[in-house]
């Protein structure tokens, strides 16, 4: 389908010949010469939104006032929050939320026929790549059969889901779908999908080249910035719009220039390094803001590096973090196994156009910081946020501190007095390190008994695309694993161990390295190609271990190779997560303790008895970029990817059914018609006053969308458990939420039910409970329905940074379903809070010092907030919350509708809303 451009004049349309190819292009350059304004000293991350402003300038949702503001933001210092229209090249979804976008699509088909409009309007004009890699749990690890066995178990749990993206590939226009057991979606994007400049032809005919730009689904989309492609997560409701040719209201964001100098040193690694970056841009706070990076370090810091630092871009709370192009970029493209001629036209288009990165590139930054790469140290990063910077040599000292904390210095005695009503328990042996606030505990095995104890590494994962798509750390770990073999070490027999690299490439360089063999002998098997742990999708713990820590309360820990360590999230009986490279999670599984000093302490003896440590077994540099030269080929890339839609024969296999809209089967548990859209009216709404609202929950501070909608597995017991019973469903095929976001009724039920949530409406109670409308405890669903049928509004109050973490639009869409009309909080990060005003939630931050504390709010209150009716974005309005007792007080809030459409959405009930009108009506 040709793209639109809004308009065709001489003014900044020029051509370009490449290879003996003559293509057109938008030139920020003749803009400049046309009088628009003073753009070379732009960073280029910003360049790529000027440049969409130029191809998309039409008088009316692009103006030349819109490009000349980017002028002015340079003149004033790098800042000129002013709204603009941006549309981005395509779209990038995965399954966990590719499935309710097209859940939503299906249901908008439905919804604009009731309305009297054609179906077909309702088809993605943009590219769209759905990558399904979210859903393969580690039910199988440590053995050869475990790859073949997860796959045909994720198949059997996931057919009712494959079949409707299936039906989506064959219904939608612009919409393929990458099969299972292919990769992570972010690292199929930078390794093929992306292509830095991306071309397509126009409505006149001519070929036209741009700066390949994307959001997606998954905060994570951020990684391919790496690659000089701009692109950043949204909510899958922000990204349907896109599809349909919604463009993405924004405000021109200020960007933070991250100037890196000097060269790593012997023994770190690139995940060492994006560590200190998110510790250092949290500190700095970028919430909302592109992060670019620049300085002479980059000319030393290989691409695949690059993209972990841009992986993490939500970890740090940028809305993206960019790297611009330059001579690293043209040099991975050609590894990767790019067109020849798609190569050239990058480099030649980049320099032509202001994009090149060269020598003496020094732009105009809002604000900037420094880091030398030479100070980087092994750290690790936990046990709860990404942030969280810990060097390597103070991890165990700072785990002791975390214990103490949990254990509120005091230690149990429940292991000691089980074991004595069970006949008594092997002698126990010494704990390392400080043991004085640890508890203990024994499991039995076939092989013998172990003792567990705080601090216990239960999970050691290689996984998420954030690390397996770096060379440099997969063979490191590979390395560590092959030196360990040789002396004679192994994982500990309570360590489960896996290996999910984002793409089939990294398999193909391990075995031609020799490197998989060794990782298979210290229990680091291949186990899958996708998300895994670094989702939540870990798989249930060995029986007896997952006893002992629950019967003895054990504080164990996982250590991973991923971007996340919330909360909740790894494991429900892991308390304690920990980031950390590749090579550090082979050897800390050999260690099996997060007690033990492994930057110092002895890890193990060789087979003669001996001590080792860890300098025994980590690589050199100068091995390391051996192998990577060696084995990380054009011609790999360029094989695993050849047949990257086809799919293996089970996905072959898997059944079409439906046309032009789908036939929602009534039994799924799985795919159910939302509501959204049922019984809509022709015409959009108000936005009215809230009256009487009851608070549905007070919550802390870094209130992630993994506590509002955890994606993980979750039990019988709960309110989602207990729907799936009442459907037929056994307790084994329940899965996890994020497999079932494509039903509302589990999902809903599933909202604010992390098992780690903590409502301060109740004292110290974990998990998603709060007071119903008599007072009593009850569960967050159950209250928000008995509030629904006295028609009652709720309200959510929340601290800082609410909504951090995942895109997940289901954040959003439950708070919503549940009845919840706002949310207010001390600050939003920024994917959710567009994602609330996608569903028709309003977010509201406290002004004037306020918060909940500061309120003393305990959840007893009533709220209202006036001035909606002719709220204006980011006016203030006033709130009134009357207490238990009868008193009040009213306070100003800052309304978070930033801008004029979102205002508009929110009068339709949300963005799907005003978009599925405008088409029904055109």
């Amino acid at each position: 389908m040709p793209i639109t451009v809004g308009q065709d004049t001489s003014k900044t349309r020029k051509t370009l010949e490449v290879n003996g190819k003559t293509i057109a292009y938008y030139s920020i350059p003749a803009a400049e010469a046309a009088g628009l304004g003073e753009f070379a000293n732009l960073p280029a991350a910003l360049k790529v939104v000027l440049e969409n402003m130029l191809r998309f300038e039409d008088g009316k949702t692009v103006s030349v006032e819109d490009i000349k503001a980017f002028s002015d933001w340079g003149k004033m210092g790098g800042k000129n929050p002013r709204e603009i229209a941006y549309r981005p090249a395509r779209v990038l979804m995965q399954d966990f939320t590719g499935v309710p976008a097209v859940v939503d699509l299906a249901a908008m088909r439905d919804g604009i026929k009731a309305l009297g409009g054609d179906p077909q309007k309702i088809n993605p004009l943009n590219p769209v790549d759905l990558v399904i890699d979210h859903s393969v749990m580690i039910d199988e690890f440590g053995n050869p059969r475990a790859f073949q066995m997860n796959v045909d178990r994720e198949y059997e749990r996931n057919i009712e889901r494959y079949e409707f993206l299936k039906w989506g590939q064959s219904a939608f226009n612009n919409f393929r779908v990458v099969p299972p057991g292919t990769g992570i979606c972010h690292q199929v994007n930078l390794e093929y999908l992306a292509q830095t400049v991306w071309t397509d032809v126009d409505q006149s005919g001519a070929e036209v080249a741009y700066p390949d730009t994307l959001v997606g689904t998954d905060s994570h989309t951020t990684m391919v910035n790496g690659a000089a492609v701009l692109g950043w997560g949204v909510g899958g409701i922000e990204a349907e719009a896109a599809m349909l040719g919604q463009p993405i209201s924004m405000l021109i964001p200020e960007v933070v220039g991250f100037k890196l100098t000097g060269e790593m040193v012997e023994g770190t690694t690139g995940t060492d390094l994006v560590l200190k970056v998110v510790e250092m841009l949290r500190a700095k706070g970028v919430v909302n803001k592109f992060v670019e990076f620049y300085g002479d370090g980059l000319d030393k810091l290989p691409l695949a590096q690059r993209a972990t630092i841009a992986n993490m871009a939500p970890e740090y709370g940028a809305t993206c973090g960019f790297f611009p192009i330059d001579a690293e970029t043209l040099r991975y493209l050609e590894q990767t196994g790019r067109d020849k001629d798609r190569i050239a036209l990058v480099e030649a288009y980049a320099k032509e156009n202001g994009f090149w990165r060269g020598s003496g590139y020094d732009p105009i930054y809002t604000d900037t910081l420094e880091l030398d790469m030479g100070t980087i140290v092994p750290a690790i990063s936990g046990p709860k946020r990404p942030q969280d910077y810990i060097a390597l040599d103070a991890a165990a000292p700072a785990f002791a501190k975390f214990v103490e904390g949990q254990r509120n210095g005091k230690a149990t005695d429940r292991a000691e007095a089980r074991w004595e009503a069970e006949g008594g328990a092997p002698e126990p042996s010494d704990i390392p390190g400080d043991v004085g606030h640890h508890a203990k505990g024994w499991y039995k095995t076939d092989d013998g008994a172990y003792q567990l104890h705080d601090g216990s590494i239960v999970i050691a994962s290689i996984t998420s695309c954030t690390n397996t798509s770096n060379p440099y750390v997969m063979i490191g770990a590979g390395l560590v694993a092959r030196k360990a073999r040789e002396l004679g070490l192994n994982r500990k027999p309570w360590v489960k161990t896996s290996l999910a690299p984002g793409s089939q490439v990294v398999s193909e360089y391990l075995e031609a390295a020799g490197l998989q063999e060794d990782l298979d002998a210290v229990g680091f098997n291949l186990v899958g190609y996708g998300c895994t742990t670094c989702i939540g999708n870990s798989g249930p713990l060995d029986g007896p271990i997952s006893k002992a820590i629950n019967d003895y309360d054990l504080i164990a820990t996982s250590v991973l190779s991923g971007n996340r360590n919330f909360e909740g999230r790894i494991s429900p009986d892991v308390r304690a997560n920990y980031l950390a490279s590749p090579p550090l999670v082979v050897a800390y599984a050999l260690v099996g303790d997060m007690n033990v000093n492994i930057a110092e302490d002895v890890i193990g003896q060789d087979k003669d008895g001996n001590d080792v440590y860890l300098k025994d077994i980590w690589p050199s540099n100068a091995e390391i970029a051996e192998l990577v030269e060696k084995t990380v080929t054009r011609k790999a890339f360029q094989e695993k990817y050849a047949d990257v839609f086809k799919g293996d024969e089970k996905w072959q296999g898997v059944e079409v059914k439906g046309g032009e809209t789908y036939s929602w089967p009534p039994t799924s548990t799985y795919v159910q018609n939302p509501p959204y859209f049922q019984g809509m009216s022709k015409d959009p709404g108000v936005i009215t006053n809230i009256e009487g609202a009851r608070v549905l929950a007070v919550l802390g501070d870094m209130i992630t969308t993994d506590h509002i909608s955890p994606a993980g597995s979750f039990k019988e017991s709960t309110p989602a458990g207990q729907y799936l019973v009442e459907h037929q469903v056994p307790v084994r095929e329940f899965n996890s939420y994020g497999s079932r976001r494509g039903n509302h009724e589990v999902m809903m039920r599933g909202t604010f039910a992390n098992i780690r949530i903590k409502n301060e409406m109740l004292d110290g109670v974990e998990g998603g409970y709060t007071k119903g409308p008599d007072g009593a405890q009850t569960s967050i669903y159950e209250a928000a329905m008995a509030y629904q049928d006295q028609g009652t509004p709720l309200v959510i109050f929340g601290g800082e940074l609410y909504g951090a973490g995942s895109s997940r639009d289901w954040a959003a869409k439950g708070t919503a379903l549940l009845g919840v009309k706002a949310v207010i909080a001390e600050s939003f990060e920024r994917i959710h809070r567009s994602n609330l005003v996608g569903m028709g939630v309003i977010p509201f931050e406290f002004t004037g010092g306020d918060t909940r504390k500061t309120l003393g709010l305990t959840g007893e209150e009533t709220v209202s907030i006036e001035g909606l009716d002719t709220v204006t974005p980011l006016a203030e309005v006033p709130c009134t919350i009357t207490f238990k007792d009868g008193t009040s007080k009213t306070i100003q809030l800052k309304c978070r509708i930033d801008t004029a459409i979102e205002k508009e959405y929110v009068e339709h009930g949300g963005v799907l809303h005003y978009v599925l009108r405008d088409l029904a009506a055109s």
